[in-house]
């Protein structure tokens, strides 16, 4: 088939366009930006990108299939051109996968508030070392995966099962078309408040998710987190509860995060399954290896989960822009994380408090989701960030889409914290933000700079990160 991908340079459109290349059809497509890193990855792959949309270019090129972007909506002239006209059919991406890449594979569907990425991607390499070629799609860029998506030759594909809608036409979760015989339950929040009224419109969308499974397959829940408790219980799977508490099936004992990494213990039917020593950091992460390891067992051959090796645990480098650290010297750390939510953020501070105790944490946020600049977590948000040293808040993406009530109050959240005897600033551009750090770099201490977005944040953490490098090359 020729296929066309509308909004082709997203991170799962690009990467669905990679395996639908592979798998013999002639794919190209159209985004309004035509921006890397996707669009180099796809001209080295050969597949066409068209700058812009345009209806009349379209129609000349006649596909079998458009597939459509769930960043696509009503008023785009080709989407338009498509309604009018019923000779081209049109998709959304997850119903293309449940139809042409999903039959006769294994899927592993990884659902919940957080922790997708990383979950997925430890799924997927845990199978690739231990030899089953697995398939995956994941929306994020591997540390220890050539790309973001493999075809594979064996049964299992690990795919990251997002509770965002579909496309403009399907406002269904992208995970209802997953297939799923393995579906983890990470964890469960409210989030998305742009599509979702509220945490019981979350948990709705989720029961859905979970009664596709069939009876033969496996349902892997977060056994610790009260929101994911109220979806059971579950009669027509196997369900399997992991975390800390002594009701879980598969343990997590002994915790301790370091510097140097964290280490932990997985106990499976009251027999030690491994002793993990690793670089990753935080609680949320060892539930996250819980979880993969769980996954990528059951879809083996292993006649018991014991008798699948967790060792490669022990080399695994993560997801770039989580943690990642750009700079690095004696005085100075400077690293990005994506974490965007409230709890993920208290989360993710939390665990780098113990990756660096002996630095001052200035952690920069930027409210860039629908979550993150929703007023619906100003509390919230005025709790997350207690545990930091300095605050120092970017602009609210897009603050002129939202009412005034309805927006993150990012100067009152700077004046709660400051109650709290946290320093802390609210900045209306992210250009004065930037000029502010670079004005107050401290040289007589250890610092540990934190940049939460789920964007570029304007560049700022890579300025801060070249300033340093040059502030302190030896004259």
């Amino acid at each position: 088939m020729r296929i066309y991908f509308m909004g082709i340079c997203g991170t799962a459109m690009g990467n669905a366009a990679l395996l639908l290349k592979e798998l013999g059809h002639e794919v190209f497509g159209c985004d309004c930006a035509v921006y890397p890193p996707m669009s180099n990855v796809l001209i080295r792959a050969g597949i066409e990108i068209l700058d812009g949309f345009d209806c009349d270019r379209l129609a000349a090129l006649n596909p079998d299939k458009v597939v459509v972007g769930n960043s696509i909506s009503r008023g785009n002239p080709e989407v338009e051109w498509l309604l009018d006209q019923s000779l081209i059919p049109f998709v959304s991406l997850p119903a293309l996968f449940h139809d042409i890449v999903l039959p006769d594979r294994c899927p592993i569907v990884v659902a919940g508030t957080h922790g997708k990425t990383t979950t997925s991607t430890l799924t997927a390499y845990l199978l690739k070392e231990a030899g089953s070629d697995p398939g995956w799609l994941i929306g994020g860029i591997p540390n220890d995966l050539l790309s973001g998506s493999a075809l594979g030759k064996g049964k299992p594909f690990v795919i990251e099962g997002d509770e965002y809608d579909s496309a403009f036409f399907d406002k269904r979760s992208k995970f209802i078309h997953y297939r799923p015989q393995v579906a983890v339950v990470n964890n469960l929040e409210f989030d998305h408040a742009d599509i979702f009224r509220d945490l019981a419109d979350v948990q709705r969308s989720f029961e859905h998710f979970l009664r596709i499974v069939p009876a033969s397959g496996y349902i892997l829940v977060n056994g610790d987190d009260v929101n994911v408790a109220a979806l059971l219980p579950i009669p027509w799977s196997q369900v399997i509860r992991v975390g800390v508490g002594e009701e879980n099936d598969l343990k997590i004992k002994n915790f301790k995060d370091a510097p140097s990494g964290s280490s932990f213990e997985l106990i499976w039917e009251g027999k030690t399954w491994a002793h993990v020593n690793w670089p990753m950091h935080g609680l949320f992460n060892a539930r996250n290896a819980a979880m993969a390891s769980l996954s990528a067992a059951l879809v083996s051959k292993c006649a018991s989960p014991l008798e699948f090796g967790l060792s490669s645990l022990e080399t695994f480098r993560g997801v770039r822009r989580r943690q990642d650290v750009l700079y690095k010297d004696d005085n100075s750390v400077v690293l990005e994380d994506f974490a965007h939510h409230p709890t993920a953020v208290a989360a993710a501070i939390e665990a780098l408090r113990a990756s660096y105790p002996d630095r001052r944490m200035i952690v920069c946020f930027e409210p860039r989701t629908n979550t993150a600049s929703s007023s619906h977590f100003q509390e919230a948000f005025s709790s997350a960030f207690n545990k930091a040293d300095s605050v120092y808040f970017g602009a609210v993406y897009r603050a002129e889409h939202r009412r005034r009530e309805d927006r993150l109050d990012t100067h009152l959240l700077a004046s709660v914290l400051q109650a709290k005897e946290v320093s802390a600033q609210a900045f209306d551009t992210n250009s004065a933000l930037k000029m502010h750090l670079i004005d107050h770099l401290d040289s007589e201490h250890k610092e540990l700079f934190v940049f939460f977005s789920n964007g570029s944040f304007d560049g700022i953490p890579e300025a801060i990160s070249r300033h340093l490098k040059q502030a302190r090359k030896p004259i």
